[in-house]
This record gives C-alpha cells, sequence and structure tokens, in this order.
C-alpha cells in the first residue's frame, strides 16, 4: 500500500513539474514577443509586410534552414552519446528538443546539462553531462573561431569603437584567476580536485577521434547554417553589403553575445542590442536588424522548443535497466 501511494505521488509530482516547465516555457515566448516594450509581435508584422520580400518559398527555404540546423544538432548528440551507449536517432532528438524547452527558464541554457542527464539512469549521468558539455564546448570554439577572424575583419574595416580597455581588463582578469586555479591544484589539500580534474581528462581520452572529429564537423555545419540563415534574411530585407561584410558582421555579432551570460529566453535581447551597434556601422535601420534577429529567435529555438514541449510531457523517468 505505502509503496503504491509513493508510486503515485511520484508519478503525479514528475506531472506538475512537466507542466510547470512548459507552461513556464510558453509564458516566457509569449512575454517576449507580445509584452515587450522594445520590439513586440505587431512591430515584426509591420516590418515584413512592409520592408522583406518574403513569400511562401522563402519562409519554405528558411524553415527549412532551421530544421537542418537542429538536424544536425541531433546527429551531435546522438553521435556523442555513442561513446557510452547507442541511442537511436528518435532518441537523439527526443532528448535535444525536450531538453531545449526545459533549459528555457536557466541562464546560459545550464538546465540543458541536467534535463539531458535525466533520460538516464544514475551510473551514466555524469558522464552525459560531461559529453553534454564538450559538444558545447567544441560548438562555442567553432564560434570564437569564425568569430574572431570575423571581428579582425570588422574592427580593421569598419573601426568600431569597442571598449578594448576593457575587453583586455576582462581577459587579463580570466588570466589570473586560471593561474590563481592551477596553484591552487598544486597544493595538497586540492589533491581531490586534482584527481576530479584528472579523470575528466581520461574520460575524454576514452572518446574515440573518429567521434571528436564528427562532433567537431556537426559544430561546422550548424555554424554556416545558421549564419547563412541570417544573411540570407539580411537579403530579404534589401540589405546591399557583400557576401564577405555581412558575414564579418554576424560571425563578430555571435562571438559577442555567446560570450555575455544571460537567461536564454533572453537572448534575443542580447543579440539584438549588440547587432544593432554592429550593423547600424554599416546603416542599418535597426528595425530591420531586430526584425531579423526576432524572427532567428523564433525560427531555431520558439519552433523546436514547441516541438520540445511535446517531447517534456511525453518524458517518464529512465527503467533501471536502461
Amino acid at each position: 500500500m505505502l509503496i503504491a501511494i509513493y508510486y503515485k505521488s511520484k508519478q503525479f509530482s514528475l506531472a506538475l513539474i512537466k507542466i510547470g516547465l512548459v507552461v513556464g516555457a510558453f509564458y516566457l515566448i509569449y512575454n517576449k514577443l507580445f509584452l515587450n516594450s522594445d520590439f513586440q509581435f505587431n512591430d515584426l508584422f509591420h516590418v515584413l509586410t512592409n520592408f522583406s520580400a518574403l513569400s511562401y518559398k522563402t519562409v519554405l527555404f528558411l524553415v527549412m534552414l532551421s530544421i537542418s540546423n537542429w538536424f544536425f544538432e541531433i546527429l551531435k548528440w546522438q553521435n556523442l552519446v555513442s561513446s557510452v551507449r547507442v541511442i537511436s536517432f528518435k532518441d537523439a532528438k527526443e532528448q535535444s528538443l525536450g531538453a531545449l524547452t526545459a533549459s528555457l527558464l536557466t541562464p546560459n541554457r545550464i538546465g540543458d546539462y541536467g534535463a539531458k542527464a535525466m533520460y538516464y539512469t544514475a551510473p551514466f549521468r555524469k558522464k552525459i553531462m560531461l559529453l553534454n558539455l564538450l559538444g558545447n564546448t567544441v560548438q562555442m570554439a567553432i564560434t570564437t573561431i569564425f568569430g574572431s577572424l570575423g571581428l579582425i575583419y570588422f574592427s580593421l574595416h569598419f573601426e568600431p569603437n569597442f571598449n578594448y580597455k576593457g575587453i583586455i581588463i576582462w581577459f587579463s582578469i580570466i588570466g589570473i584567476i586560471s593561474l590563481i586555479l592551477v596553484a591552487f591544484f598544486r597544493i595538497k589539500g586540492f589533491q581531490k580536485q586534482k584527481r576530479l580534474y584528472g579523470r575528466l581528462i581520461n574520460f575524454i581520452k576514452t572518446i574515440s577521434k573518429k567521434t571528436i572529429l564528427k562532433t567537431v564537423g556537426y559544430s561546422v555545419l550548424r555554424y554556416l547554417i545558421f549564419s547563412f540563415q541570417f544573411y540570407f534574411l539580411l537579403t530579404l530585407f534589401g540589405v546591399n553589403l557583400t557576401y564577405l561584410e555581412a558575414m564579418a558582421a554576424i560571425s563578430s555579432m555571435y562571438l559577442l553575445s555567446s560570450i555575455i551570460p544571460s537567461v536564454f529566453i533572453f537572448d534575443v535581447v542580447i543579440k539584438g542590442g549588440i547587432a544593432v551597434y554592429i550593423f547600424g556601422l554599416l546603416d542599418i535601420s535597426q528595425t530591420i536588424v531586430l526584425a531579423i534577429v526576432t524572427l532567428m529567435w523564433i525560427l531555431n529555438f520558439v519552433l523546436p522548443s514547441i516541438i520540445g514541449s511535446y517531447h517534456v510531457l511525453q518524458y517518464k523517468l529512465p527503467k533501471s535497466s536502461v
């Protein structure tokens, strides 16, 4: 009797959590689109109908680009998890999109780590979180490499008024903190942390080179797809830039916005502010820039999170045999 009551209460609590996550995600999306004081859905609709060359074919193409973006993200996750256990593309889709929806309320999508781990039993969870960290690190490295090249080109040709002194101070602080941490790891009292770091390195070494190379390849493909999608939207709004100029601005925007901590649901606000400044140097209307950033957010995060909400509601605790 007690076991049955415990089981039912556990299932009821899980159902409440799932519903709460979905309702919270939809509320935040609604709040951003309809209650935002800076750029609302009505403003977006006005810009689309008056300044863009959107058609059914172009909308379909944009959606296909978004599907391709998430297709390679799902393949990347399936590829990473294969180093600990084999999962199907369907399972990888459920975990990737479900975790996206569940992590909307957390800063920098930190909830994505716990959400994906919850699809596995306890013995697998630490490894799953480490694999997720590896995947995100690789994606960030690709963003940094392309973004740094773009930022150098953009700075040389358009002379943006960045606070270079502040940037140097920021990276100096990071460097000093890193040196302090290295020194701490050598102290006897920090041997436990040193062992944990050693285990992390050893775990990464167990992942095959083929898996890592595939992860890098999928990350590059994703970056090329969503950056081209931004460029394609620029052309639909009649922005007259060369491909190189546009990609330099786009890659600079993604680099700068990716290093600013934010609640993921407000990612569109962060990118919007940076994009307005960068594309403003190219004499592009703020309204058009905000419209494009909002469209990118809808296409690549809102639509997938709607699908992910279904997977959240269908989520079941993993069986001990998994």
